[in-house]
């Protein structure tokens, strides 16, 4: 374990400390590999010398050991081409030239020069609450260069060992903080290009970097089983040393960030928590829906202040945050902040949800102040007809055996499975609750009141998991596709979302949301009731332009309880007429 560091210079020499153990093991390991050539080499030196025999069981020593030898060169260099051409993990990030943000190129550069460390060679934004340094000098990384003349002729690979890291910036502090609270904020980060740029440190996470993309090349790669198990005992070797280095490094670069700005830090530190939360509730909460339905938020940081907004009007312990908004935005530091929000929105969505790449026929881009009506609106009037066909094929009497589903819910869909019917996937005869009858708020009250209503309820919360799981199946090969295809990026590697944001959905909050999605139709329909955007809870139900959150309380009351006196009471009050049918999607 290291001690206190009593300053960055103490900080860089504990990490190049750690870094030359690591080095220390990649060089045992070559000569391990190297050991049966050395012996193979003394034996056929002795023996050239006069002084071994050439004869009886030294020259079977000698060829053995010369093929031991061989194979174990052969082997060794099987692992060092794995591991000097694997790829590393690259984070997916979008892009910032430099001629689309050169004010913040000079804020970043500004602060290098007086942190006295190099300036970062590239930047880059992430659609999470993170900042950090990134090596990217592997050349599959970087643009194809044009390759200089080697042995023979051949082409000679381009080395960028000595290209500092590129800078990756959460995209929401560019929305939410302020110019200097950003300036404040990076310091610390900035600061690590200076341990990065030693040489001993660098090559030691080479190394690393290189062992850990080895182990996921050979990952379920038979032939390359040998390759993955000696990368995964180097990596195991180095890997107590390669946290302590990165411990080192970052004690450095918080302490070489101490004089700059130290007390703005303290406040930015505050604001990166309270980002956090606002973009955690407004991805869930807000994007989500849409995600599910084929649109995407093109505004997501710009839509992440407004939630902020909002949370620091709602929480008492964000009150004053918003006086800040009075100074400049960082995000006044691009050139064309929309373009790249939108590229952060589509990311966010790729890596959250697994939508594609690009826009398309079933993935359009949604602005804010059409998320009510094409998103919220169409929401509500697709889960009632989804309700709505489940109430159809309820059987009419409680005591009717429930039917069983025909088809499996594979694993790892959206929204949860139920179990899969009996063997043959028979299912009894159904007799349907008046076929064709019109989907009205009265009909599902008549349904989840009354003795029966527990059976029924039950009964309602697996045919939606089962109808949800279907139609998520049904549409995610296509939506696969489209985003993971041939020309999709490698990073996906075939996985989709690599960050999901929420657990499968359970049954009873399935049909808490169809219920209430009924009502919503019914109030907009017949009450004059508009659809809604709150910022932190996601779609609302406007009732004379204000929000109405006391519906949840009443058709929980409903479903939990089989009490349908409170919801109608809230029908009453509000002017909703419940015989009357909904228009559906």
């Amino acid at each position: 374990m290291i001690g206190p560091v009593a300053g960055p210079e103490t900080g860089v020499l504990v990490a190049r400390a750690q870094a030359l153990a690591v080095l220390r093991i990649r060089s045992a390991a070559l000569a391990v590999a190297l050991l049966p050539a050395a012996v193979a080499v003394v034996l056929l030196a002795g023996v050239s010398m006069g002084r071994i025999p050439d004869g009886g069981g030294w020259s079977t020593a000698r060829w053995a050991v010369t093929g031991a030898a061989l194979l174990a060169l052969a082997l060794a260099a099987a692992v060092t081409a794995v591991v000097v051409r694997a790829r590393p993990a690259q984070s997916p990030t979008v892009p910032i030239p430099e001629e689309t943000a050169p004010d913040l190129y000079r804020l970043v550069r500004e602060l290098a020069e007086r942190l006295g460390v190099p300036a970062p060679s590239a930047m880059a934004l992430t659609p999470d609450c993170d900042s950090w340094l990134e090596d990217r000098t592997h050349p599959a990384h970087g643009p194809p260069r044009r390759p200089r003349a080697g042995l023979a002729g051949l082409p000679r690979p381009q080395r960028r060992s000595g290209a500092a890291p590129v800078l990756v910036i959460g995209s929401p502090f560019l929305w939410w903080m302020r110019v200097a609270e950003l300036r404040a904020l990076l310091a610390p980060v900035v600061a690590g290009t200076g341990p990065s740029a030693n040489p001993d440190i660098a090559a030691a996470r080479r190394f690393v970097r290189g062992l850990d993309a080895a182990v996921a090349v050979a990952a379920g790669r038979p032939a390359l089983a040998f390759v993955g198990g000696v990368a995964r005992l180097l990596l195991h070797s180095c890997r107590d040393h390669a946290a302590r280095m990165e411990r080192g490094v970052a004690a450095a670069a918080s302490e070489r960030a101490q004089g700059v700005d130290y007390g703005l830090r303290i406040v930015a530190q505050e604001q990166v928590g309270l980002a956090y939360a606002g973009w955690d509730r407004l991805l869930n909460r807000v994007a989500l829906p849409a995600w599910r339905m084929g649109r995407w938020p093109s505004r997501l940081d710009a839509g992440v202040v407004s939630a902020l907004t909002e949370l620091s009007r709602r929480d008492r312990l964000a009150e004053g945050f918003t006086s800040r908004l009075g100074e400049r935005p960082a995000c006044d530091l691009l050139e064309e902040p929309g373009a790249i929000d939108e590229a952060a929105s589509l990311l966010a969505a790729r890596l959250f949800h697994g939508g594609p790449a690009e826009s398309g026929p079933g993935w359009s881009p949604v602005a804010w102040s059409q998320y009510p009506e094409e998103v919220v609106d169409r929401k509500w009037r697709l889960e009632a007809a989804r309700l709505h066909r489940v109430l159809d094929d309820i059987p009419a009497s409680p005591l009717a055996p429930a039917p069983a589903l025909a088809e499996a819910v594979p694993e790892g869909v959206p929204d949860g499975g139920v179990p899969a019917g009996p063997p043959g996937g028979a299912a009894p005869a159904v007799v349907p609750t008046a076929p064709g009858a019109a989907p009205t708020v009265a009909r599902v009250l008549e349904r989840l009141t009354g003795p029966a209503a527990p059976g029924v309820a039950e009964e309602l919360e697996a045919r939606l998991t089962a109808e949800v799981a279907r139609e998520a199946v049904r549409e995610r090969p296509e939506a696969d596709r489209s985003a993971f295809g041939a020309a999709a990026d490698a990073w996906v590697d075939g996985l989709a979302p690599l960050f999901p944001l929420q657990p499968p959905r359970s049954g009873r909050e399935l049909l808490t949301d169809h219920v209430t999605a009924m009502v919503c139709c019914a109030a907009v329909d017949t009450a004059g009731a508009a659809p809604g955007l709150d910022w932190l809870d996601g779609p609302a139900l406007l009732v004379g332009g204000a929000r109405r959150a006391d519906l949840a309380r009443t058709v929980l009351s409903l479903i939990e309880d089989g009490d349908g006196e409170p919801l109608r009471a809230w029908l009453g009050e509000i002017g909703v007429r419940p015989e009357k049918p909904v228009r559906l999607a």
